[in-house]
């Protein structure tokens, strides 16, 4: 028990009720005193008897063991840093151990009271601070409550009790035991309250396998509270401390990042974490505000590599949104919708198996794969599936132009093609439809032969294009408007948005119908005119190489706006007009074909009889001959045909030639099938394709068809119209979020741009507004979407990504895939495939993937290996992202 007298009892009474009253007056004036006196009373009150539980219950005391402090938890009474700190000033302790101190009920521990932040200084109250300051430091007319306080400090130290040194290991035993169950249900309730605060000093104590709570070391209670300038001192420290931290960590993240798939270990993840908890403990946070914001800071840094850091970030983390806020809910093909599509595949009932090994093996994408340049006479302008000497030496007939149709080797090529000598990244668009760099497309024989014509011409280091063609010599605006004049109802822009430009030189038609607001895919076969589809697609064109040989034109039925042909010298009305018949199929009902040639305006004997010829023919398909105009400038004329409408000429006719197609004929059956000559009838039901022309552009870009019905499901599971809307949305948010931007992309450099899985054109339809043009591909393998592509006022085309595309190499600034590998991997090799994509895409250009994680660390790979840099890769809940970039790199010949 205490040996304190009375008289000891009167004198520390005596001074608590002076400093109360004190405190009252002093701060009247500037507050409300009921207030101030109120809570200071409570305050000095609780104080008052915590010293009085320790006076009774010891007669000693011995500091307590040093502790490590726990996590952050506000304490209603006291707060412990003030305490538990040391100070500069020279003090008098009053020496506690806080093993030998046992609180009833809700009193507080000193181990409670040393966890407090340093943020919690500032609301120890000041009557508190001078009731604990040293002696010394207390003004003089406080002296005789300085004098009391140094005599209580002095007896204290003096006091001694035998029983509490016998009791003292049970004691300490117990307490810590009763600090580590207080402790942890303060920090229970204090992350149930917000669960944003992070236990982080919690999870280096288990780390370190074991509790110190309960060993805090507090040598002194005294006058400890730090100044403003101390304070904002500190949280500038702890502020630089926790920067360093973020940017050690991010070191550390890039260099344990995977180099095999791109995305980071499982300890990386975690060290992530770690700073991301560190954050939400910064006693510097004021709030749950501050903790979001400093988190989502941190996230962000660890996200995206911006295009001015070129290096690729990979992060491995669950989530439910990619960089920039972009939603990972990338559609998914529906299993149900599967039974509701058919393929061009089995429409074409192409079945032939061409390709050998099947799929990848588990180590067939290994990194450092060993490239070779292609050893082939075609050089640096190799197309595989055009330039197969062996297999068009096999063939029997040329006569339909056969040797310059489609025949893919049995092995996809896995060779790269080399660059011409003293190739230059291109010219931007709009400069590149008036010239391009000479050594890019090094052919001089087309302009020498078309000199004249202004088709090209070489001036000096360029290759230049003035805008003309053998039909427009003056320019093709001209032109477009000569035609337009002939027949308003073609209205370039509005009515007229999709056009197939046959036989189309180097592509001038269409390139200055992009003034008009119109999309003209431009075709015609390799080496009739030295590299014209090349120079094109250098020039910013949209342009394929093929040819209208014995095969149908890879494009559904019904599609085109206007088909135009300006001097093309194409056969349409020998063998039974076959090939003009295959114009028919694809041109839309109520379409126009333009022809624009020498029987036309010429009275040579040779154009009379094509002429004539011509004329049968169209009428017997029931074409009508809307008018012959003249052009006096250029000097030439063009015939407009209109497809019909209906049914009514084909009923009417009194000679069944050419015939009526069968009805187990599918129009839209285009690969690899056979030229049909025949016509099918036309679609009059309102619900059929075909029936109705489309919305003028650019509405129709954003309107379902007409013909999808809500009881067809779309391809992502929903109703067909909703599931075209969604998609629609769906790219929107990703180009404008995450294409747009962060991606290392400078869309002034892109020009010409492929899908190469386009469903309903979604991603075409979402770059609308920039000055880019995108060849849509739907794979023949997949529903058959391209006729909704067409219908939308974009342009595609079928094909199949396990064979070469039907381009020149070089010609493409961005390819786009997505989810397109992973379905691959199940048919063919991915090698091959990247090959094929290293092939088509310019130096300089990009690839953007979006897939399955696997499948992007697999691409990511084989574009190391061709020494692409690789920009992004970020990957979350299974899917991932890639971007990068191609380089100028070959191997050694």
């Amino acid at each position: 028990m205490s040996e304190w007298s009375s008289r000891d009892w009167t004198k520390l009474a005596q001074l608590m009720k002076r400093k109360i009253m004190a405190t009252g007056k002093g701060r009247g004036s500037k507050r409300s005193s009921g207030v101030s006196y109120s809570t200071m009373t409570t305050v000095i009150f609780v104080a008052l008897c915590v010293l009085g539980v320790w006076v009774l219950n010891s007669n000693s005391f011995s500091p307590p063991k040093s502790t490590t402090r726990s996590a952050s938890t506000t304490s209603p009474l006291i707060h412990s840093d003030s305490i538990s700190k040391p100070s500069n000033k020279k003090i008098h302790p009053i020496h506690i151990d806080s093993s030998s101190v046992h609180l009833p009920g809700d009193a507080i521990r000193t181990d409670e009271l040393s966890r407090s932040d340093d943020s919690n200084e500032s609301k120890i109250p000041e009557d508190t601070k001078d009731l604990l300051s040293d002696p010394s430091e207390v003004s003089m007319e406080n002296a005789d409550e300085a004098a009391v306080v140094e005599e209580t400090r002095e007896k204290l130290q003096g006091e001694e009790s035998v029983e509490e040194k016998e009791n003292q290991n049970a004691l300490n035993t117990q307490t810590s035991e009763e600090s580590s169950v207080t402790q942890n249900q303060q920090v229970e309730e204090t992350t149930k309250e917000n669960p944003l605060v992070s236990t982080h000093e919690e999870s280096q104590q288990t780390e370190n396998g074991k509790h110190t709570t309960g060993k805090h070391d507090v040598e002194e209670i005294t006058e400890n509270v730090i100044s403003d300038e101390d304070r904002q001192q500190r949280i500038d420290e702890h502020q630089k401390q926790e920067d360093e931290q973020v940017q050690q960590g991010q070191k550390e993240g890039q260099s344990q990042e995977d180099t095999t798939t791109g995305i980071t270990s499982d300890d990386q993840i975690q060290h992530d974490e770690a700073h991301i908890s560190s954050a939400e403990d910064d006693p510097t946070l004021k709030d749950a505000k501050e903790i979001d914001t400093k988190v989502k800071n941190q996230e962000d840094k660890a996200t995206l590599t911006h295009e001015m850091n070129p290096k690729k970030l990979s992060k491995k983390n669950e989530g439910d949104s990619f960089p920039n806020g972009e939603n990972t809910g990338i559609p998914k093909e529906s299993k149900e919708s599967e039974k509701a599509w058919s393929t061009q595949a089995d429409q074409s009932e192409y079945q032939k198996e061409r390709r050998k090994g099947g799929p990848d093996d588990k180590d067939s994408s290994i990194y450092g794969y060993t490239w070779k340049l292609c050893n082939v006479t075609a050089g640096t302008d190799y197309i595989p599936c055009l330039d197969n000497e062996k297999a068009i030496a096999k063939l029997q007939s040329r006569k339909h132009y056969e040797h310059r149709e489609r025949h893919c080797p049995e092995e996809p090529p896995t060779c790269l093609v080399p660059l011409p000598r003293g190739y230059k990244s291109p010219i931007e668009w709009p400069q590149s439809r008036d010239k391009i760099w000479y050594h890019n497309v090094p052919h001089p024989m087309l302009a020498e032969v078309k000199g004249h014509q202004n088709w090209v011409k070489v001036t000096g280091e360029f290759l230049t294009f003035p805008g003309g063609g053998t039909q427009f010599i003056h320019g093709a605006l001209h032109y477009i408007d000569f035609v337009q004049e002939a027949v308003p109802d073609i209205a370039w822009g509005k009515h007229t948005r999709v056009v197939l430009d046959v036989g189309c030189g180097v592509a001038s038609f269409g390139g200055f119908l992009f003034d008009r607001d119109v999309l003209a895919i431009s075709f015609a076969p390799k080496d009739e005119h030295e590299a014209q589809v090349q120079f094109a697609l250098e020039r910013g064109i949209p342009a394929i190489s093929a040819v209208m040989g014995s095969k149908r034109l890879p494009f559904p039925s019904r599609v085109f706006d206007v088909v135009h042909c300006a001097r093309c010298r194409v056969p349409w009305h020998a063998d039974g007009g076959s090939l003009l018949l295959e114009l028919n199929r694809v041109l839309r009902p109520g379409g126009y074909f333009v022809w624009s040639a020498t029987p036309v305006y010429q009275t040579l004997e040779e154009d009379v009889e094509i002429w004539k010829e011509m004329s049968n023919l169209t009428v017997s398909m029931c074409w009508e001959l809307v008018t012959i105009k003249k052009d006096k400038l250029n000097s030439i004329g063009a015939a407009i045909y209109h497809k019909p409408d209906s049914n009514d000429c084909y009923d009417q006719r009194k000679q069944n030639h050419p015939p009526m197609c069968k009805t187990d004929d599918d129009p839209n059956a285009a690969w690899h099938v056979p030229l049909q000559s025949c016509m099918h009838r036309v679609p009059i039901e309102g619900n059929e394709r075909g029936s109705q022309w489309p919305e003028e552009w650019p509405e129709r870009a954003q309107t379902p068809p007409y013909w999808l019905n809500r009881s067809q499901m779309g391809i992502y599971g929903k109703p067909a119209p909703e599931d075209f809307a969604s998609d629609y949305e769906h790219w929107k948010k990703v180009v404008s979020k995450t294409y747009m931007s962060g991606m290392g992309i400078s869309w002034s450099n892109v020009r010409n741009v492929m899908d190469m899985r386009a469903v309903y054109g979604g991603f075409a339809a979402a770059l609308k507004d920039l000055k880019v043009w995108v060849m849509n591909v739907v794979n023949i393998d997949s529903p058959d979407t391209l006729p909704i592509i067409y219908e939308r006022g974009l342009f595609g085309i079928y094909h199949d990504w396990c064979e070469s595309f039907s381009t020149y190499p070089r010609t493409y600034d961005l390819l786009h895939a997505d989810h397109l590998f992973s379905k691959l991997k199940k048919r063919c090799k991915l090698v091959p495939v990247m090959a094929e994509v290293d092939r088509i895409v310019r130096p300089g250009g990009k690839l953007i993937v979006r897939d399955e994680s696997t499948t992007i660390g697999e691409v990511e790979n084989l574009l190391k290996s061709l020494h692409w840099e690789v920009h992004l890769t970020f990957s979350k809940n299974h899917e991932g992202m890639l971007s990068a970039q191609k380089s100028y790199w070959r191997p050694d010949s």
